[in-house]
């Protein structure tokens, strides 16, 4: 069970879901530049200050989806093994306000993200076998 009172359960939920949604934030980031230095070497320019930007809108981006159920939107507590704390998916069952959260959430921190890195290393994949052919033929 859960040794450690509610407050440091709310605690330990958000940095998991704050490090875990900066962690595939930032693993989108970083598909997407290569994309652009590979594919579009053109706009694949990235300046020091660009760098700090996007791992700053990766920060932020996390934070707020870690933050939303301290506003109530969603909800902390523990998991059902009760030996850790995270996102109190039993909720959504009962609440409508956790459930749109638990939705949003899938959208934007899990499907949205995948789909851009899928995405960005298909189209990697792509260009290295097209120059791959052009080469071949030269």
């Amino acid at each position: 069970r859960w040794l450690y009172g509610k407050q440091i359960c709310l605690f330990y939920a958000f940095c998991g879901v704050l490090f875990g949604i900066c962690s595939l934030s930032t693993l989108t980031i970083l598909s997407t530049v290569c994309c652009l230095k590979v594919c579009f070497p053109a706009y694949g320019k990235l300046m020091r200050e660009h760098g700090q930007i996007l791992i700053a809108c990766a920060w932020t981006y996390a934070a707020i989806f870690a933050c939303s159920p301290l506003a109530q939107w969603g909800e902390y507590g523990v998991e059902p093994y009760g030996t850790a704390c995270c996102i109190d998916w039993r909720s959504t069952n009962v609440n409508a306000v956790a459930m749109s959260y638990t939705v949003v959430l899938f959208f934007f921190c899990f499907i949205l993200p995948c789909g851009v890195i899928v995405t960005s290393y298909s189209l990697i994949l792509v260009t290295v076998k097209e120059s791959r052919k052009a080469l071949e033929q030269h």
